[in-house]
Order: C-alpha cells, then structure tokens, then sequence
C-alpha cells in the first residue's frame, strides 16, 4: 500500500518565538521533504510518527520528540496515523538546545504543556498565560534529556516491507529465511543489507520493536498481562523481563511515571 502526502495548514506562520501547529495525519501520510528558517520540534500526543532526516530514518512514540535544528532537511509521516504537534522555535530561541538532530525525551509535564499550549494558541494574550506556558516550555526543552536513538527505520523499499509487517504484527513469527524467500534474496544478503540499514541484526530490532509497541499500548492504558499477549510474549513475566532489559524499569514503574491513558489531554 503506497504513501500520500499531506499539506501543512495555509496559515502556517513563522514563530515569535514559538508557534504551534495541530494536525492529524492519517495512516500512510507523509509530509514531503522539506526545511524552516527556524528551530523545530516534531512530536505526536497520539501515535507514532516516522521521521527521515540527515541520513537515517527512525520511528518515535509520545515520550520521544525529534528536535530538528534551523535548516535541516527532513520528511514526516505516520504508518498508522497520529495526533501530530508541531512547534516552530525562533532560531534565537533555541543556542541552548542541540545543534543536531536529535531525539529528546518527553515528560508527562511537557506534553501536558504541549497540549495547553495547542489549545490556547489561538487565543488573545490579555493577562500574559499563553507567554508564560511558552517559556515553560522552552525551559522544559533545554532541560529534556536527550536519547541515544528512536526506534530505527530501514530506506530501501524490500526492509521496509520487513519492518512495516513486524510493526502492524510483532507477532508475526516469520524468520529471516522466511523473509530472504519472500523477497527473493539470499539470507546473507539480507542480513548485511539490514544491518546496514538500521545498524541492528534483525533479531535485536524485533525486540526493540515490541519494547516500542509495548510503551504506546501502555501509553494507551492497556494492562501489562494484555500488552504481553497483544505482542506475541510467552507470559506477563517474559514480557516484563525483556521490557525490564531494553527500558532499565518494569512496565509497571513505567506505567507509574507516566500515568493514565492519553495522559496530559
């Protein structure tokens, strides 16, 4: 199934000093490659977005934002649909963010702000909230800790069938052979191309698959015993192992940190 773009709002405007624009994108559309004269922070409240820019493509979930410095190149989309917020930073705002692009953590705070400020940003400033909301955000940005990566995503169309059917199915049992047959490759081939690509053998990129999977369907309010047979885990405790190994924490500390489904609404 092919991909469609999608156009940003007509009254897009440049920020003084941010702006933030609500859109939702539906499954299989991508905003086409483009560039701002301005600092840009790309993040879903809802779903996952799949983000291509300086060289490598990744996938990022609600507590994940990737931060994208004045000038960069870079293309959007989301393979399952998303609640899409993008906030534009005036180019002064941002000398003390990162000058790459880079994937920060988001906390329950700054999403909450996220949304308040979405909501307001239409509103007439007579009492100066919405400039403060904007400040808090700025703050809680410098203060982001920022991750070593996002879920990768591989560029040639053969992987990305790989990876689209694992992320729609992380139950999906079919082995690396399984694959190099129904791609018409050999298994080395592809196995080399994989890594490659998304510099993880497919094996590796499984598990942090379903990890990812696992902390958007939590994010959702699903328990742990369901998340662990929505993702294919012989038990609630294998899954919680393997959640335990990739995250540092159980799914239940994780679910505690970031409480309730749709959090900050």
């Amino acid at each position: 199934m092919s991909w469609l773009t999608v156009s940003a709002p007509p009254s897009a405007r440049p920020p003084r000093p941010l702006t933030i624009r609500a859109q939702s994108i539906p499954a299989r559309h991508y905003f086409p490659e483009h560039a701002h004269d301005w600092h840009q922070l790309v993040y879903a409240i809802d779903g996952v977005l799949t983000i291509s820019t300086a060289g490598r493509t990744f996938i990022t979930s609600p507590e994940q934002a990737a931060w994208l410095p004045t000038g960069v190149p870079h293309r959007v989309g989301s393979l399952l649909g998303a609640e899409f917020r993008s906030l534009w930073i005036a180019d002064n705002f941002g000398k003390d963010l990162p000058v790459e692009p880079s994937v920060l953590s988001v906390t329950p705070l700054l999403k909450a702000l996220i949304v308040e400020a979405a909501d307001i940003s239409e509103q007439e400033d007579v009492d100066g909230y919405r400039g403060r909301v904007v400040a808090l955000i700025l703050d809680q940005l410098r203060r982001a800790p920022k991750l070593p990566s996002a879920l990768p995503w591989p560029r040639s169309e053969a992987l990305i069938k790989i990876c689209e059917a694992l992320f729609l199915d992380p139950n999906d049992e079919r082995s690396a052979d399984d694959w190099a047959r129904e791609l018409g490759m050999s298994v080395r081939t592809l196995t080399r191309r994989f890594e490659a690509e998304v510099d993880a053998p497919l094996r590796s990129w499984r598990r942090r698959l379903r990890v990812f999977r696992a902390i958007e369907l939590l994010s959702s309010g699903m328990s742990v015993t369901s998340v662990a047979m929505e993702l294919g885990y012989g038990s609630p405790s294998a899954f919680i192992f393997a959640f335990r190994g990739e995250m540092g924490k159980s799914p239940h500390a994780f679910v505690r940190q970031n409480p309730g489904p749709m959090a900050g609404r």
